[in-house]
């Protein structure tokens, strides 16, 4: 079992900065890929940004160039910054982790969320 916590979401400008965290606990040395999800009130959860053992990371487009996703494999953690908000970034965010226990078998792991408001 892998347990997410994550922090620092909250009410920002439009144009300003947060940074999301997010720490693992548990069995978490399965763990291949973090990432970030959000959802918006109405709408499906979307994949935000990952990144893998690698430290590769991939975004949506809608945030590219504005957030950025790193990874501390030592702390088990994962960050999310964000930069120039929007009020259409304004979303629950999800941390999530995927654990590779067999060839064929990947857990899926969820943080509580993190709500995140951009607005003036």
């Amino acid at each position: 079992q892998v347990h997410l916590v994550e922090s620092g979401g909250g009410l920002v400008q439009p144009g300003g900065s947060l940074t999301l965290s997010c720490v693992a606990s548990g069995t978490t040395n399965n763990i291949f890929e973090m990432a970030w999800y959000r959802r918006v009130s109405g709408s499906g959860r979307e994949l935000v940004a990952q990144v893998g053992a690698d430290g590769q990371a991939t975004y949506d487009d809608s945030v590219k160039g504005r957030f950025t996703i790193r990874r501390d494999m030592a702390k088990n953690a994962v960050d999310l910054q964000m930069t120039g908000l929007r009020p259409e970034d304004t979303a629950v965010y999800y941390c999530y982790a995927g654990a590779r226990i067999s060839a064929m078998q990947i857990d899926n792991y969820w943080g509580q969320g993190t709500q995140v408001t951009v607005s003036s």
